[in-house]
């Protein structure tokens, strides 16, 4: 059920975090992002409560969808006939991360469910740090 309603939220809010990329930069958006996603990774690793839970998951993806920023910033200042081959290495980067993040998040899971969440929200914590250093045109 919470598959089905994540599509359909995102199938309508996705339009809406482009325009708000066009009108507010990449940087407030995806600074709303991160900050968000800390309060998420928090709520995960402290709320008991079922249906905050699965709220948590639905804002969760929500907020993931505005990661489309770095791609936008990405064409802005990169050299077109660099973005091609950039954006395959980076592509190469998250499948790499992909897989030994999730396995680590395991390992950390066993030791305290709380504890990958938590490290969730500090790396997020980090990407809010330097998604400030993004320039933008006023």
């Amino acid at each position: 059920m919470l598959f089905v309603l994540n599509n359909a939220i995102n199938y309508f809010l996705n339009p809406l975090i482009r325009k708000a990329i066009i009108r507010f930069g990449e940087r407030k958006v995806l600074s709303l992002e991160y900050f968000s996603l800390i309060m998420v990774f928090m709520g995960y690793a402290f709320v008991e409560s079922k249906i905050i839970v699965a709220t948590l998951y639905v804002l969760d993806h929500i907020f993931f969808n505005f990661s489309m920023g770095i791609r936008t910033y990405f064409q802005k200042i990169g050299d077109p006939k660099d973005i091609a081959p950039s954006m395959a290495v980076g592509f190469t980067i998250n499948h790499i991360a992909a897989v030994i993040i999730p396995a680590l998040g395991g390992l950390m899971w066993i030791w305290n469910y709380r504890v990958p969440f938590i490290a969730g929200a500090g790396m997020s914590a980090i990407s809010l740090l330097f998604v400030q250093f993004i320039k933008y045109k006023k």
